[in-house]
């Protein structure tokens, strides 16, 4: 069903487009991670949202599938998430 869905919105979507301007086209990053706020399992929540120009191309926020022990191995963690995407 869910794949039916995002058929169905991409061919309705396919007259539109993300459009960017001559000046200021550059990509920035942001990442965020809360300090165990799943209280019950001591999972993170990590976020990041990426940017060109101004407008968001890519963003996501989810709890961590690992409990990392120092905030070294969960930057390590994060790093690796992204790099995925």
């Amino acid at each position: 069903m869910t794949v039916k869905w995002i058929i169905k919105y991409l061919r309705g979507t396919t007259n539109q487009a993300l459009c960017f301007g001559a000046s200021n086209i550059f990509l920035q990053g942001y990442v965020d991670a809360d300090m165990a706020g799943d209280k019950d399992n001591k999972r993170r929540t990590i976020g990041y949202v990426f940017t060109i120009g101004g407008t968001t191309v890519s963003w996501v926020s989810k709890l961590q599938s690992l409990v990392a022990l120092s905030k070294r191995k969960q930057s390590m963690l994060v790093l690796q998430m992204i790099v995925k995407k």
